[in-house]
């Protein structure tokens, strides 16, 4: 049975329970449920806090695991990204308050909060800085330099509006940008179980990064068209019967469709209709 890893809470829980469920894995009815078998699949699922899934892979209790790339990071254990989601995306950068820092190099002799301390410490010695102090705090950070505990902080960003509540400022390049991430262990060989795990979320991926489009467009305008929709790989093109044009089918980008949908038009294309993929492999 391959066993994996999955956050048990948070904002990586849901999303990384429906990216299984889409590639064709049960996935608990409750959150109470701790364990999962799915003896159809092979797997078995272990529900986990999201801090603790790159320890558990890096040991090798489970054999792969969904986390965020800063979490990996930050964990230190034996485990590395094997393939990125593509979702819960986040810019982890330093703050300070308004007008006193403008680059790294203003971090050195000052104390940093933040709840990642492993990977804030990592990356201030790549950079060559030398921080009085790395401060770990559980949540809540952007609080510790009006309650003198920090100097600055070094947190998750979104709008930016809790940080400017505080009076911070983001200063400096991003720390990291993170996502969710499926993670192996680092010194050992990805059992096939993983490998087909991979295949079926690279799939979901897909599916939901593209649709097919299909539409007829007269002959001496095909290549037009086909030079509007290249495809993932190329266009199928298909003869009408009783007409001197051809239906193409294709791959477009998903947040793109409007734009190559208009632009098919003005070529002369016609009967353009969109159609959502549930599932591939490429």
């Amino acid at each position: 049975m391959l066993r994996i890893a999955v956050p048990n809470k948070g904002s990586l829980s849901e999303p990384a329970s429906e990216m299984l469920r889409e590639a064709g894995y049960r996935q608990r009815r409750s959150s109470r449920e701790l364990v999962l078998a799915d003896p159809e699949n092979g797997c078995e699922f272990f529900f986990l806090r999201p801090r603790d899934v790159a320890v558990y892979v890096g040991a090798g209790t489970v054999h792969a695991g969904i986390t965020g790339r800063d979490l990996l990071l930050d964990s230190g254990a034996n485990a590395v990204e094997h393939l990125a989601l593509g979702f819960a995306r986040s810019t982890f950068r330093f703050a300070a308050p308004v007008g006193t820092m403008r680059e790294v190099g203003d971090i050195a002799g000052r104390r940093v909060a933040s709840s990642y301390t492993t990977l804030v410490a990592g990356h201030l010695v790549k950079q060559g800085v030398e921080p009085a102090e790395v401060v770990h705090l559980d949540g809540a950070v952007e609080s510790s330099v009006g309650l003198g505990v920090a100097d600055l902080i070094a947190d998750v960003v979104e709008t930016g509006s809790t940080l400017k509540a505080a009076g911070l400022e983001v200063f400096g390049d991003p720390i990291l940008t993170s996502e969710a991430v499926l993670i192996r262990q680092a010194d050992a060989a990805a059992p096939p179980g993983v490998r087909t795990l991979t295949r079926r979320l690279e799939g979901v991926i897909t599916a939901r990064s593209y649709v097919l489009m299909d539409y007829v467009v007269p002959n001496e305008l095909l290549e037009q068209a086909v030079r509007i929709t290249p495809g993932f790989e190329s266009p199928t093109v298909s003869p009408q019967h009783h007409r001197d044009a051809s239906a193409v089918r294709v791959m477009v980008p998903r947040g793109d469709t409007n734009r190559v949908m208009d632009a098919l038009h003005d070529v002369g294309a016609r009967a353009i209709i969109v159609t959502s993929i549930h599932a591939s492999r490429m």
